[in-house]
């Protein structure tokens, strides 16, 4: 089948959808909707996150250093989309969306206790790509709802249901039925040549 030559763009089609949450300098939160989102390390752990220099949660998660991935499943929707639409600068967000904020044990930021995973991180490096500037952060800490564990401890996502944002159609998506592991378990170790 022929192929078409299309412009540039960023697609790679799913990204975790993901609500973030940052703090001022008095420690009041908030919220926002993330999109460019995903893993950037194994050891030490690092995610990072792509957010836009002009919005509010930007200046407060570079002044700070830090912030909090709440993983949101799908019954989550209509406040992803609030969190996402309005400024924190406007309208405290825990308070319109009524999510609840717990306190975090290593970072200011809260996490979000009707999210079922929690990622406490800080900001390793900040890099200015256009747009958007990327936030890689190490995770110092893990926070899991029991019920979403499988028998070995594992975050089960069939449990809770995350969701995937895909580019350019600008949709939500079910991440679906696993399919079979993969051949390689965990990637090439230290020392071997792909």
């Amino acid at each position: 089948m022929p192929k078409k030559l299309q412009d540039p763009n960023f697609a790679l089609y799913l990204s975790p959808v993901v609500l973030v949450t940052s703090a001022d300098e008095a420690g009041k939160p908030n919220i926002f909707t993330v999109v460019i989102a995903g893993m950037a390390c194994r050891k030490p752990p690092m995610v990072a996150i792509g957010v836009h220099p002009w919005v509010y949660s930007h200046s407060l998660i570079k002044a700070a250093g830090e912030f909090v991935i709440n993983i949101p499943p799908q019954g989550l929707l209509d406040k992803v989309d609030y969190c996402g639409s309005v400024s924190g600068r406007e309208v405290d967000k825990f308070a319109e969306t009524g999510l609840t904020p717990l306190p975090a044990t290593k970072v200011k930021p809260p996490l979000i206790k009707e999210c079922p995973v929690n990622y406490e991180c800080v900001v390793k490096h900040t890099l200015e790509l256009g747009v958007h500037h990327l936030f890689v952060a190490e995770v110092v800490a893990v926070h899991t709802d029991e019920e979403i564990l499988d028998a070995d401890g594992r975050i089960d996502i069939g449990k809770f249901e995350p969701v995937a944002y895909v580019y350019p159609r600008s949709e939500y998506w079910t991440l679906g039925e696993p399919l079979r592991k993969p051949v390689r378990k965990s990637g090439l170790r230290k020392g071997k040549k792909e």
